[in-house]
């Protein structure tokens, strides 16, 4: 049962499936049913036969070698680069930096606009937050006396819009939110928020790393200041993550930091920056996880996206469908507009034992509180099971999901 567009143009999933090698992996002797996508997603070969051949054939450092070795690298590290800047729609490559993930961006972020923060300042943030975009802000916030100002959500596990019209004042200074909640699967209305505080001068910050597996952002049309994603969860490698950020934004902040090709020309009297983007690079960067990100970027753009949406949207449909074929199964976080990512926890059932004993069937899904204590506080539970899905999965195994966790409900219940 792998038709997962029925009606419309199909994606051929079956296809896709061979461009993953691990996902014909045996775990526990069963078929691997790897449903742990938004804390990691799967590399395909073109990803893999990318960094292996930068490694083969050209790997040498960029920007300052003499040598043909050099310019190899140089090209293919900056060809990724712009490579990111047609998929967000910068304007510029001057506005892509790289990083090592959506958490250092956010970092990177939040120390150059502290200058620009002073007490009694607000930052807004959202219950639904990771913590990669809470915890940058209170140490920023402790240094400078500004106040961090939870947006609430509903029960739903959507932003509370009316509250967030009165949060958003005279003081506001930084609007920093997700696209998409990691924990819940929602997916946030960024673009009128974004408008919303730009209409107040406010700076925007939006954490894309659960976003862009499942749609491309388009910043400019977004309006927002920065966008930060990694590209583990991009079907790229770890290690490799992008900042964009607003030209005049960047050049008006410091460095993150300092050391070797971030400089123009050092002196023991005075340093002075290089410029964008590599004012914010110091040191040798990730040059073949850079290429690997390009060729996961490359990879997705030879898919329909349309139908990859449709597919994983039908995913998430039959998954709800299913819902009710587990006594004591509450979904945690039902809004009307979502990625395909099931939160879930089971009556008399604790997080950690179901995933055990899911993985026990070859089955992987999270379990925890997945980087959102605050979000589990409002939730009043400790955490919950997370079934995260991707186009390379099948109804098929949505449904081996649920037949488990069938049989690990009666083996409980007996």
């Amino acid at each position: 049962m792998t038709d997962l567009a029925a009606g419309k143009k199909a994606l051929n999933v079956e296809a896709i499936r061979k461009d993953f090698p691990i996902l014909s992996e045996t775990v526990n002797g069963k078929p691997l049913v790897y449903l742990d996508n938004g804390a990691s997603a799967q590399k395909p070969v073109q990803v893999l036969d990318a960094m292996d051949r930068y490694y083969r054939q050209m790997h040498s450092n960029v920007h300052r070698g003499a040598h043909t070795l050099g310019d190899r690298a140089t090209a293919a590290f900056e060809g990724a680069r712009d490579t990111v800047r047609q998929f967000v729609n910068a304007r510029s490559t001057r506005e892509i930096i790289w990083t090592r993930g959506t958490t250092e961006a956010i970092n990177l972020v939040a120390n150059g606009l502290a200058g620009q923060l002073s007490e009694g300042d607000e930052i807004l943030v959202s219950q639904m937050e990771h913590h990669a975009n809470i915890v940058p802000w209170q140490m920023i916030a402790e240094r400078t006396g500004a106040v961090i100002r939870p947006i609430p959500i509903t029960p739903e596990g959507e932003l509370d819009l009316a509250a967030f019209d009165i949060l958003l004042g005279e003081k506001t200074r930084v609007l920093a939110l997700t696209h998409v909640s990691n924990a819940l699967g929602t997916i946030n209305p960024i673009e009128k928020l974004i408008r919303k505080a730009r209409d107040k001068g406010v700076i925007t910050v939006i954490d894309g790393a659960q976003a862009v597996p499942h749609f491309k952002p388009d910043v400019q049309a977004l309006g927002c200041d920065f966008y930060a994603f990694s590209g583990h969860k991009l079907f790229g490698p770890t290690g490799i993550g992008v900042l964009y950020g607003r030209e005049e934004l960047l050049e008006a902040m410091p460095p993150y930091q300092g050391g070797g090709e971030m400089i123009e020309r050092v002196s023991f009297e005075k340093t002075t920056w290089n410029t964008l983007p590599y004012k914010f690079e110091a040191g040798t960067p990730a040059i073949a996880e850079a290429v690997g990100l390009g060729a996961a970027i490359n990879y997705l753009e030879s898919l329909d996206r349309k139908a990859v949406e449709t597919a994983e949207q039908a995913l998430l449909q039959h998954a709800n469908k299913l819902v009710e074929t587990v006594p004591g199964m509450q979904v945690i976080g039902t809004a009307a507009n979502k990625v395909p990512v099931m939160s879930f926890k089971i009556e008399g059932l604790h997080p950690s034992d179901i995933g055990t004993l899911l993985d026990q069937q070859g089955i992987a899904i999270r379990t925890g509180h997945h980087c959102a204590m605050p979000l589990m506080d409002f939730f009043s539970v400790p955490g919950t099971a997370r079934a995260s899905f991707a186009f390379y999965n099948t109804l098929d195994e949505v449904e081996q999901l649920f037949a488990a966790l069938q049989k690990i409900q009666r083996l409980f219940a007996d």
